[in-house]
């Protein structure tokens, strides 16, 4: 394995640090509230960095990412990046493609993704969705918005449409998000519909047990089809927000040591003293820990490689390390720490909102060791 960037994905991440460094300031972020810096996303966009993605992969996205969550910048970019510009250009037809590539890439069109699917939204049969997801991460700025039903079959909705209601709700991390409410919804099947996808709705354990490992299910047809595309959706995505949360951890830390190093105690800085020491160590470790997870889990996906098992372990990483670290970052800051308005209590936002937006730990836990009970009983039997 190496996870040395190649060129374009080192210039694509400075240019990322620049831009998220020069205009993802405190005074903006405070003034932005819960909504997106629109300014910021557009520089984004203006800059190539959205279109950027399909060429330097999942990994490059999650060293983009890093740089977003050291600043904690208030903007859809991971969102609309896994839900929209990989999903669609990994599983889209070539229709779909060719029609909704062009304005994610330049940021006019915004995607979001209902995921994980826990709700079960229904379908009738006629590409009509009903059902409601109690909050979705930058829903009130996307136009798009990629939902999947009971079957695990992902479909395409534009928040425009009649039968879908956006409804502003607050989370932890501000985040612009909204509950998505649909009733007999117009959706897109990603991937399309065909003779050889059925109709029919029918349970694909097995196709379901396989997805985000890079293998494809036995069986491509019908929901055995759609179900491998959310599984594979839902581990991109796991390895891309862990990405954020290397960032959020990494920002969160370089306060405190900026903190620690400056403020003294009877005269001589907080940073010598041992306590401090152990604690900030501590951090950076549980850091280098998700960040290396991370970067393994997309260089992986890059390469075509099995990957379900290191994208759950890198979101694992994401949940226990990135909550202790975030709270580390607080406490070095003492009475400061429980100001609202200092920018380290946004990486502690941000830190708790990733520690159990797609699955908390003990979740993803369970599901890496059912993963890994599966591979061993495959191996066993020759498969």
């Amino acid at each position: 394995m190496d996870f040395t960037p190649t060129e374009e994905q080192g210039a694509a991440q400075g240019l990322a640090a620049q831009i998220f460094g020069d205009l993802a300031t405190h005074e903006r972020l405070a003034a932005a509230g819960s909504g997106t810096d629109a300014e910021l996303w557009k520089e984004l966009c203006a800059a190539g960095l959205t279109a950027a993605v399909e060429e330097i992969g999942l990994l490059g996205l999650v060293l983009l990412l890093e740089e977003q969550g050291r600043t904690t910048a208030q903007v859809p970019f991971a969102a609309s990046c896994v839900y929209g510009l990989l999903a669609v250009a990994d599983h889209g037809t070539g229709e779909q493609r060719e029609r909704l590539l062009p304005p994610l890439r330049d940021g006019t069109a915004v995607a979001t993704g209902a995921f994980p699917a826990r709700s079960g939204l229904r379908t009738d049969g006629g590409g009509r969705l009903s059902g409601a997801v109690p909050y979705v991460p930058w829903l009130r700025d996307a136009t798009l918005v990629l939902v999947a039903d009971a079957e695990r079959v992902l479909w395409v909705v534009r928040t425009a449409d009649p039968g879908v209601a956006v409804l502003p709700v607050e989370t932890t991390a501000p985040w612009s998000a909204a509950r998505l409410v649909l009733d007999r919804a117009p959706g897109e099947r990603l991937g399309g519909s065909g003779p050889e996808l059925s109709p029919e709705p029918s349970p694909a354990p097995e196709a379901e047990a396989e997805v985000g490992t890079g293998r494809e299910p036995e069986a491509e047809t019908g929901e055995a089809a759609g179900a491998g595309m959310y599984g594979a959706v839902l581990a991109a995505s796991r390895t891309a927000f862990a990405g954020l949360q290397a960032g959020v951890c990494a920002g969160s830390l370089v306060r405190a040591v900026a903190h620690t190093t400056t403020r003294e105690q009877f005269g001589r800085p907080l940073s010598t003293n041992q306590g401090v020491l152990l604690r900030a160590a501590d951090a950076h470790m549980d850091t280098e820990a998700i960040r290396v997870t991370a970067y393994e889990a997309a260089w992986r996906h890059d390469q075509g490689l099995a990957y379900g098992a290191q994208a759950l372990t890198a979101a694992w990483w994401a949940s226990e390390a990135g909550r202790r670290v975030v709270h580390a970052g607080q406490h070095l800051h003492g009475g400061t720490g429980a100001d609202l308005d200092h920018p380290v209590h946004r990486h502690f936002l941000w830190g708790r909102q990733l520690d159990s937006y797609l699955g908390c730990g003990s979740e993803v836990l369970q599901e890496l060791g059912e993963l890994l009970v599966k591979e061993g009983r495959d191996r066993n039997e020759g498969r």
